[in-house]
């Protein structure tokens, strides 16, 4: 039978480096963090080459059976013309939603993934004493995939998640999957689960790969065993206003991150600390909490599960990576449209008070692509953007991105991974 890695046509990190970025990148340790980032690429295989597109046989458009379990078969309905899921695709959300097939890949003590399987979604065993649930070591990962028209799919740039999770992997004192296996284990659950994959234009495929020490550990120490598992779910819009502006009230004295500490990595317990001030946010009425540095208690770092842009004029400003800040796959991708939109795109220290006389302000994030802020409220104080939609500028960079996440224009810029 046909190997599993028949179904990778992967992608080649390809860091686009546009001038405008180069020349407003003001943090030194911003450069760095890019560094570091870098340091966990993986050398190009020949299984990973660019425009190899999945096609031809049924063998490149099904799992191969060597990942299956043996209770875990493909749907009579899974072929070349899949029926789509009965759900009312018009009125997604942003909820799990099962679906038929989880991957799951094991490391064994000495630090190798091996062996990954497709299986039926649904619960899983862990230890009491699993390093996740007593230390919480775990990350996660949230990449789509989109339907097109002609029913071919379309993954946005799945080995830059690869690659963000080996760096926090690094972090967490854990092993982590190759980008291979990484993109390889994504297609092959994208595939087992096709037929819930939204319509064009109705929604997307979330896929949520967790990477987690299941292994029993009393003492503190790193778990003994890992194990790495994706599940799918189709969704629609993150935040209930849609693509309406969203309401944002910026956190004084609750905090994020820490210099030092582990912001600037996608670990399980950056969320778990937002939920108080996210909460407290909500029963007042916002959509969201923006945070501020712990440090001087002035500069914007992000919101509970995005990034952050502010508009004046031609220039684009967001807050630099610097440790405290995830790397967002999204925001990289934003930058990279601005400038070759000709904006000035600036990455360095914003200050609150410079929310007082933006433009626009807008959020952009794997859920929500991005999301246009219709006000944001400051110790009482309340400034309020664009109503009804988005600003000129969120407006043209979501329309571009889009387009490219859902194949409506020419791909130039060599993000996505096509299944057929």
């Amino acid at each position: 039978m046909e190997s599993s890695r028949a179904l990778i046509a992967g992608l080649q990190p390809n860091p686009l480096a546009h001038p405008c970025r180069q020349r407003h990148i003001l943090s030194l340790s911003s450069a760095s963090w890019e560094r570091k980032l870098k340091l966990f690429s993986t050398p190009p295989s020949p299984k990973l080459q660019r425009q190899s597109h999945l096609s031809g046989s049924n063998a490149a458009r099904l799992p191969s059976s060597s990942l299956l379990r043996r209770d875990a078969t493909l749907s009579d309905t899974y072929s070349d013309a899949v029926e789509l899921a009965n759900l009312d695709w018009d009125n997604l959300g942003f909820g799990l939603l099962p679906t038929d097939y989880m991957y799951s890949m094991k490391c064994d003590r000495g630090g190798n993934f091996s062996n990954g399987e497709l299986q039926r979604f649904g619960n899983i065993e862990l230890n009491p004493s699993s390093g996740v649930l007593n230390y919480g070591q775990g990350l996660f990962e949230g990449l789509k995939a989109y339907r097109k028209h002609d029913d071919s799919i379309l993954l946005f740039r799945p080995e830059e998640n690869a690659l963000r999770m080996r760096m926090g992997a690094e972090r967490m004192c854990m092993p982590a999957p190759t980008v291979d296996q990484f993109v390889e284990a994504v297609k092959a659950t994208v595939l087992a689960n096709k037929r819930w994959i939204p319509p064009t234009g109705k929604g997307s495929l979330y896929i949520r790969p967790l990477l987690m020490g299941t292994g029993a550990v009393l003492g503190l120490a790193p778990a003994p065993e890992y194990t790495f598992l994706i599940y799918v779910s189709p969704v629609g819009n993150y935040f209930k206003e849609g693509v309406a502006p969203i309401s944002l009230v910026v956190e004084h004295e609750l905090h994020r991150a820490t210099p030092g500490g582990t912001g600037g990595v996608k670990t399980i317990g950056n969320y778990a600390a937002v939920l108080k001030a996210q909460s407290a946010a909500k029963a007042k009425g916002y959509s969201d909490v923006l945070y501020l540095d712990c440090v001087h208690k002035k500069y914007l770092e992000e919101v509970s599960s995005c990034n952050i842009f502010v508009v004046k004029g031609n220039v684009i400003s967001t807050p630099a990576v610097k440790g405290t800040i995830l790397p967002g796959i999204t925001r990289k991708s934003i930058i990279d449209v601005a400038c070759s939109q000709g904006f000035q795109v600036e990455e360095r220290l914003v200050e609150v008070g410079e929310l007082l006389q933006a433009d626009e302000v807008f959020c952009t994030g794997t859920a929500v692509v991005i999301s246009p802020v219709g006000s944001i409220t400051y110790r009482g104080q309340r400034v309020s953007y664009v109503e009804g939609g988005f600003g000129p500028v969120a407006q043209r960079l979501y329309s571009t991105l889009t387009s490219l996440q859902m194949g409506l224009i020419e791909d130039n810029m060599n993000w996505t991974v096509q299944l057929r």
